[in-house]
């Protein structure tokens, strides 16, 4: 029947396409303010974003700024509500880093259609012991929002407490790792109670080989995705067809 013949030839468009989609969703950079086009070997990363020299989305200048108070990266000032400490911004540079960085986030990629980027990351499965050790950490800090991604006061050019808002520790507005590694970056991030050696979550920072492609490899594959089967095909026949044209096949 032609419902046969439909479905026969998706079939084989799809997998042939698989393995590219697939090896792009692995190893991509997503459309934001300072990312790379694409990823790739970077001869010198400063300090916490040194371990993804090898393979990288973001530059050696993005890398060095990503360690300043108040970076040109987004003008955000982590010492909102007072200095914040040393432990505590160590685990914010590496979450720039990882952010900036990290060639390995396809499957949380999602279209955003936000001023200063396209596309944003969504849900990302977090280590346990990452989450908790950062709010560990920061837990004698001071902040005055749960979401640092909006609602700050920018008209100084760089991020000030909202005026109905007042500096308070951070057990008062996280009061579990959960609820800071979920909501200070909206959604960004999705607390697990996976171990890194679980291979089920990633790694906000890492020694010797990077282990998040792992991970990402294991989502891409087991599904990740909450849209439903029908949009799924779509969106990988739209994409699939759209790399034939453009690469004459």
């Amino acid at each position: 029947t032609l419902w046969k013949i439909m479905w026969t030839a998706l079939a084989l468009v799809l997998a042939f396409c698989r393995g590219a989609l697939s090896l792009d969703k692995l190893n991509m950079c997503m459309d934001a303010k300072h990312h790379k086009v694409e990823p790739g070997p970077e001869g010198y990363l400063y300090r916490q974003c040194e371990p993804w020299r090898d393979n990288a989305c973001c530059t050696s200048n993005t890398s060095t700024a990503a360690h300043d108070d108040n970076s040109y990266l987004y003008n955000f000032n982590w010492n909102h509500c007072g200095a914040m400490s040393e432990q505590c911004k160590k685990h914010f540079i590496q979450d720039t880093c990882f952010y900036e960085c990290s060639p390995h986030l396809g499957p949380w990629i999602q279209q955003t259609d936000q001023s200063w980027r396209k596309e944003r990351i969504l849900d990302v499965p977090l280590c346990q012991e990452d989450c908790h050790s950062w709010w560990e950490d920061c837990k004698n800090d001071f902040t005055c929002k749960t979401d640092w991604h909006k609602g700050w006061d920018w008209s100084s050019g760089t991020n000030k407490c909202p005026k109905d808002s007042r500096c308070s520790k951070w057990t008062e507005i996280y009061p579990t790792p959960q609820s800071m590694c979920e909501q200070i970056w909206s959604n960004s991030y999705r607390y697990t109670t996976y171990s890194k050696t679980s291979g089920r979550c990633m790694q906000l920072w890492f020694n010797g080989t990077n282990p998040n492609k792992k991970v990402a490899e294991y989502y891409l594959n087991n599904g990740n995705n909450p849209k439903p089967v029908w949009a799924n095909i779509i969106s990988a026949l739209f994409l699939c067809v759209t790399s034939l044209i453009l690469t004459g096949n």
